[in-house]
């Protein structure tokens, strides 16, 4: 990852507009976050990918758990 952790957008700064449609919800985040699957929480680096073997997140949470 050739990325500076400093330029990525905090998620704590993200705030939509509950009033939007969903549509528009989707769209003001992704504008605001400008990368989903790369930014930060915090001091935490969050990076998101996905296995494509069709587990949810939810599943792998509760994997996780038990």
């Amino acid at each position: 990852m050739n990325t500076n952790i400093d330029e990525l957008i905090d998620i704590k700064s993200v705030s939509v507009n509950q009033s939007l449609s969903k549509r528009e919800r989707i769209a003001e985040y992704n504008r605001q976050i400008k990368n989903p699957n790369l930014f930060r929480c915090g001091e935490f680096t969050i990076i998101a990918h996905f296995s494509g073997d069709g587990v949810s997140m939810e599943q792998r949470i509760e994997n996780l758990l038990t």
